[in-house]
């Protein structure tokens, strides 16, 4: 490798002849500055910020910044050197380097746009740079690659040669993934032969890194692009003035042909249902039988269901039966997820279509985990083990509980081995796997088989990790382990650790779940900061309490760095007050590298204070705060500028504040917040500089960003039809719409797109997300065939579905339809089967008392795990289900640990005193204490707890008092005051959760007080530790 030093820009100087490439980069790339008519913001995609961001990332990666001589010998241009002079910040590369940009005026672009411009020597550059170490070649790459996507997106590719296109693409393809989060040009007008299919490789390349809306902007723009080169129309829509120079397409045009899908690859996962009906059927059975099908079809992680069924539709249209069909299975990649075979398919072809169904999220549609188990049932017809669990791989995770204990021991440990930690195992099968591989009794359990096997160490009793002596040598293998442990389990191993190793030791070793563990007493007492480095200590993630205590710890030290850190989670308000103005700009960029760290509180605290600074610069800062300086402020923070000092920005600032916005994360805004309405109150002054909105365009929408999702929405009712169609599908990928908008965007939604009861499932799949804000309209929605798989699908973008739409697919998944009298529905006489009860899931909890009571006996036992999963059942429904138990297995008296465990939640539905006669063992606790307990069960499942397993409070340690969880509410005023302090403050930090009765609350006042001293003195990392578990008692102390 090479780097730029003296000798090699010496190479440039005499490659690039005076107003050669690089003038003419700089010339294109400053007319992009010049301001647009009629006062209208500029482009989205500004070449300045994107070279700026890439140029930040050199910065963060350390690379040195390339001398001055170098860089006037490498533009070959003495204004940049003028410039550097001339710079007010001449100490900041970074702003003398951006300033040669404005140094070449839109007049001078002007006279020289007529010119011929020489590409010559662009491809020797580009290998130059290319031949060159990253760190030498970064900023120079930084600002040669978006002014080259620049001068791809504005200039006639008629003008160079293909080789010259070549170069340009090449050199333009790293600005490409900076772009995407602000916005993205697309070439206008594509003349050239395979010009189209070069720019699609490369949008390929970031096709993970887009969003959906992305996606289908570049589909869109490809259609255009053919629509207009072979069939002379457009389609835009009639709002934009280019539309106006060609005819409209038909909307059945058949412009999708096998070239156009091959040359799309990924992306036609967001191609419109319309666009596949109307493709020729032999040009879409060419795309099925190509080579490229089957790479597109596994790169797509997400199809919608529509569009999913329609192109499975059409390519089984291409074989002369179901049969041949199935034989290709194997090609289907995402399609696979909408196949259903009506017969059974061979063990072989079972396996096909198993490997090809891992690709398909189980959780979004309960019908996908129904056919794997069919097909799991017929793969294990092979009465080969071993074949038959190859042919499984992470299907075996549909094996029951009974059929994993029945595989020989060694075949099925060297199949888990290699499963890995991220296959999902229910409860019942991690139980059966450690009784069968790991222990029965559980003893001493060797690190090396906990790590062989660690996916199931959830089923793993907490007094066999007690024993744990040693952890794994890889710090991944540790993580791995632990990541799906309860916290009685981590807190036990913990225990069990420190009892063999030394503190300090210990501490250097730890990471992940287990580390966020460590009580604060234990961290004061290894005094981190004496033996481990400052740069360990960041690249360990610690919990929030722990950060607390390390920020304050370094910061009486003088050890403290604002810098990008994990511990700056630990930071407080007047930390944060204290900063000195040198370094502001230091603390801003690390809260904004690790904004998803820290608390809105600790954003606000930040944006104040940088804001404050600023405003010592100048009284007047925000109002008259250049586009260099807003782009020097991170986007976090500056979500939180003060309503009037939004207000007051001036329109000169509008591309960068634009940009900003498209890019931001209002979720570290509180829902409420004043800024949230005036910052999509700036952005449409922005984008419109006259009374109204009326002149807004669907591109005008997109900018808008999520600011779109906090507009009032009597401000698009004056937009052209199209914007406002465009308007509320953009709005449906909300992630929050203010409460009070709600009504008004339903109402908006219906006038636009019509009656609900009448949608496609397209229009569904499209605003779907709007109409669901609405439980009147949610429940309203019809039956229909395709209703049930787009509700899923929507469903699973959601953080959390309506107590309607989970009612709405319990009716749609009971319902039986009459057919001999359309309409009329009903699911009353459904027959409640065990595949109908783990497709509902959580939706259990809408059985009637009546149809629990009726439920076979056969179905209740082989579906018992998954109805004791229901945390909301009311009391009626526990009352049929506890009874169904007794039947089931008699009395509470004969129970085992085992059924306890299966009846998971039902268990709330004893009465006090069979609650003190279950057989709860302690690590049953932690699972059901989400049931929503009532406070007088607590004390009931307590003495339960302490009979069954020879317990006393004061026999209670660390691991054993956050195994209780919830249930430690339970413990009498007498038993709380006999708890050890000591295992109290190593237990509390892991009680987080834990919300006891007032009266309680009060109670542990006292081991609070013992453990931590007078509540005056408690430091904020105790605070922090003690959490819920002391309710309020900080104020009253």
């Amino acid at each position: 490798m090479t780097s730029f030093n003296s000798s090699s820009t010496d190479r440039l100087s005499h490659m690039a002849p005076k107003g050669g490439t690089f003038s003419f980069l700089l010339v294109v790339g400053c007319s992009a500055f010049a301001a647009p008519p009629d006062g209208m913001p500029r482009n989205k995609c500004d070449f300045k910020g994107v070279a700026e961001k890439m140029m930040k990332k050199c910065q963060t990666k350390g690379y040195p910044e390339p001398e001055m001589m170098q860089l006037g010998t490498f533009f070959n241009n003495t204004d940049f050197l003028m410039a550097a002079r001339n710079s007010e910040q001449s100490g900041s590369f970074m702003s003398t380097f951006l300033n040669v940009l404005y140094s070449v005026t839109p007049d001078g672009v002007n006279e020289r746009k007529n010119k011929t411009w020489n590409f010559r020597n662009l491809a020797s550059m580009l290998r130059l740079m290319e031949n060159s170490s990253e760190a030498s070649a970064c900023y120079m790459q930084a600002f040669v690659a978006p002014l080259c996507w620049k001068i791809l997106t504005t200039q006639n590719d008629d003008n160079m040669t293909a080789d010259e296109y070549d170069a340009l693409l090449r050199a333009a393809k790293p600005a490409l993934q900076n772009m995407l989060f602000t916005g993205m040009d697309l070439p206008t007008d594509i003349g050239r032969g395979r010009n189209l299919e070069k720019i699609m490789e490369m949008l390929m390349e970031v096709y993970d890194a887009m969003s959906e809306d992305q996606r289908t902007q570049v589909v869109r723009w490809v259609k255009e692009q053919i629509t207009q080169k072979y069939f002379n129309c457009t389609t835009r829509p009639p709002s934009e003035p280019r539309s106006m120079l060609m005819e409209s397409c038909e909307l059945s045009l058949k412009w999708l042909n096998s070239e156009a899908l091959t040359m799309m690859g990924p992306f036609v996962s967001c191609l419109a249902t319309e666009d596949v009906n109307s493709s020729p059927n032999k040009q879409l059975c060419g795309f099925f039988h190509s080579a490229q099908f089957q790479s597109t079809m596994s790169n797509i992680s997400n199809i919608n269901p529509s569009l999913g069924e329609t192109f499975l539709q059409r390519f089984q249209e291409c074989f002369s039966g179901e049969q041949e069909f199935a034989e290709n299975v194997d090609k289907l990649g995402i399609l696979a997820c909408y196949f259903s075979p009506a017969a059974d398919l061979t063990p072989d072809l079972s396996g096909k279509l198993l490997s090809e169904l891992n690709s398909c999220d189980d959780f979004s549609n309960p019908k996908i985990t129904k056919l794997k188990k069919r097909l799991v049932k017929s793969v294990m017809s092979d009465t080969n083990v071993t074949k038959a669990l190859g042919r499984l791989g992470r299907s075996v995770a549909f094996l029951s509980p009974k059929q994993l204990s029945e595989i020989p021991d060694n075949q099925l440990k060297g199949f888990l081995k290699n499963m890995g930690a991220d296959v999902q195992w229910t409860k019942g099968q991690q139980r059966a796997v450690v009784d069968k591989l790991l222990c029965s009794k559980c003893v001493d359990v060797p690190i090396e088989e906990l790590v062989d096997l660690q996916a199931f160490v959830g089923g793993l009793p907490a007094s066999a990790l007690k024993r744990v002596k040693s952890l794994p040598p890889f710090q991944e293998g540790l993580k791995n382990l632990t990541m799906r442990m309860k916290k009685g389990q981590l807190v036990a191993m913990l225990q069990g650790l420190l009892g063999e190793m030394g503190l300090s030791e210990l501490v250097q070793k730890l990471s992940g779940p287990l580390l966020r563990r460590l009580p604060l007493s234990k961290l004061e007492e290894a005094d981190v900061l004496s033996f481990l480095s400052l740069d360990t200590v960041s690249e360990k993630m610690w919990s929030m309490p722990q950060a607390a205590f390390l920020a304050k710890q370094m910061h009486e030290q003088k050890k403290f760095r604002w810098r990008p850190y994990s511990f700056l989670r630990g930071v407080t308000c007047e930390m944060i007050d204290n900063v000195a103005d040198k370094d502001m700009q230091d603390m801003a960029e690390a809260m904004n590298q690790t904004s998803l760290l820290l608390s809105k509180g600790q954003a606000g605290c930040a944006a104040r204070k940088l804001f404050a600074t600023k405003e010592k610069e100048r009284a007047d800062y925000f109002q008259t705060i250049t586009e260099e300086e807003m782009n020097n402020i991170s986007t976090y923070l500056l979500l939180h500028l003060p309503p009037l000092k939004l207000r007051n920005l001036p329109a000169s600032v509008c591309p960068a504040f634009l940009n900003k916005m498209q890019e931001a994360d209002l979720s570290s805004l509180p829902p409420r917040s004043p800024s949230r309405p005036a910052l999509s109150q700036r952005a449409l002054r922005c984008l419109v500089q006259r009374p109204g909105v009326s002149a807004l365009t669907g591109e005008d929408v997109r900018r808008l960003g999520p600011l779109l999702c906090e507009l009032q929405l009597s401000q698009l009712l004056l937009v052209a039809p199209d914007v406002l169609n465009s308007s509320l599908l953009q709005m449906a990928s909300c992630q929050h719409i203010p409460q009070g908008h709600t009504a008004d965007v339903i109402r908006l939604v219906t006038q636009t797109f019509g009656d609900p009861s009448y949608w496609s499932a397209e229009t569904m799949e499209a605003v779907g997300p709007l109409l669901l804000l609405d439980d009147d309209a949610t429940s309203a929605l019809p039956y229909k065939s395709w209703m049930k798989d787009v509700l899923y699908s929507l469903k699973s973008g959601m953080h959390h579905p309506s107590n309607a739409l989970r009612r709405k697919l319990f009716d749609l998944i009971t319902t039986t339809t009459n057919t001999s009298n359309a309409g009329v529905t009903s699911s009353d006489g459904k027959e409640i089967t065990v595949d109908l009860i783990e497709e509902l899931g959580m939706d259990n909890v809408y059985w009637t008392y009546t149809q629990l009571a009726l439920m076979s006996n056969e179905t209740f036992l082989d579906a018992l795990e998954t109805l004791g999963a229901v945390s909301d059942y009311k009391s009626d429904q526990l009352a049929v289900l506890s009874r169904r138990v007794t039947e089931a297995f008699g009395p509470v008296s004969q129970m085992t640990e085992s059924v306890v465990m299966q009846m998971g939640c039902i268990t709330r539905g004893f009465s006090n005193a069979d609650l003190q006669k279950l057989p709860f063992s302690l690590d049953a606790l932690e699972e059901i204490a989400k049931c929503g307990w009532n406070d007088s069960q607590m004390e009931p499942v307590w003495r339960g707890v302490s009979a069954y397993n020879n317990l006393t409070a004061q026999r209670l340690g660390a691991a054993e008092m956050v195994a209780l969880s919830q249930f430690i509410c339970g413990l009498s005023s007498t038993e709380l005051q006999q708890l050890s302090v000591d295992a109290f403050k190593d237990a509390v930090g892991s009680m987080d959760g834990v919300q006891c009765s007032s009266e309680v609350t009060q109670q542990m006042r006292s081991v609070a007080v013992s453990a931590f001293g007078n509540p005056n003195t408690w430091t904020e990392a105790q605070v922090s530790e003690l959490g819920n578990i002391i309710g309020t008692l900080c104020g009253s102390g």
